[in-house]
């Protein structure tokens, strides 16, 4: 199965200025791309505003946004989406994504909220999708998120995201961490919510740590390494999507760098297990 890859390819990291320096002196070949937050760099000047310049100059690069409050009740903020249009063409960035989440309502919320189930969601946030790709003057991808709570819903959390992508016709970051998370969190089984995305919407993907709080009870850190069933998530992706470029998160607690690109490496070596043969597709597909 086809899916839009965008401008980057292979495993990717995404760049944390704990090891800015580290990676803008040696920059480890086996990384394919970087991913950043724009909110984190924009009107941010400097050495670190000149080391990012020369690395988004040699490398790939995509943007993730923190703010944007997609499905948030309040209206979108424009100036935010300028702003980050002149950093993307001031790098030459084509590829951006967000959370499909909000987080403002008469203020920033500093977390991820889930948008309601609902069939009205669904309009409000397509609609949003497609003010910001016009303004940005880019197609845009929306990341499934973790959630712990599900208020209003009136259907399923994969009926909900397919929707949205559909009535906005906007792309996929695949998040794998988050469908495990949100399987043992919810009660779902996560191949079978894997399998019911549409594959052929995929930008890229990301993996990511965990903490398990209890049996029942996952909690989407970014802050640990990934685990053996999200790995197995993620091979079972290639193999039924085709091998798509994925990026390594980690947000705290993070190791030296070695460590990460150990993970990196893993990334690769999946890559080329399920590079070798076409994928199977799904049944009924």
């Amino acid at each position: 199965m086809s899916h839009r890859c965008g401008s980057v390819h292979g495993a990717g990291l995404g760049l944390r200025r704990a090891f800015l320096d580290a990676v803008a002196e040696r920059p480890p070949e086996i990384v394919g791309f970087y991913e950043v937050a724009p909110e984190n760099w924009i009107g941010v000047g400097g050495r670190k505003a000149h080391r990012l310049r020369v690395l988004t100059e040699r490398h790939p690069f995509v943007c993730h946004g923190l703010s944007l409050s997609i499905g948030g009740p309040e209206p979108l903020d424009l100036d935010l989406v300028r702003q980050i249009k002149r950093f993307l063409d001031s790098h030459g960035i084509d590829d951006y994504t967000e959370h499909l989440s909000y987080c403002s309502d008469d203020g920033h919320l500093y977390d991820l909220l889930p948008i309601p189930f609902t069939d009205e969601a669904v309009r409000h946030v397509a609609g949003r999708v497609r003010q910001v790709q016009e303004i940005l003057e880019r197609r845009i991808a929306l990341e499934n998120v973790s959630y712990y709570a599900a208020p209003g819903r009136q259907m399923t959390e994969i009926a909900f995201v397919n929707a949205v992508l559909e009535e906005a016709d906007c792309d996929l970051l695949l998040d794998i961490n988050n469908i495990y998370v949100n399987g043992i969190n919810h009660g779902y089984d996560p191949e079978s919510f894997l399998a019911a995305l549409p594959g052929e919407r995929i930008r890229y993907g990301h993996v990511a740590g965990h903490y398990e709080e209890a049996p029942d009870l996952r909690v989407d850190t970014h802050g640990a390494d990934v685990i053996d069933p999200v790995w197995a998530l993620l091979g079972r992706a290639y193999e039924w999507f085709g091998v798509f470029p994925t990026l390594l998160e980690r947000d705290f607690n993070i190791p030296p760098l070695e460590q990460l690109l150990r993970e990196v490496e893993k990334i690769r070596r999946l890559q080329a297990v399920y590079r070798v043969a076409a994928p199977t597709g799904l049944a009924g597909a």
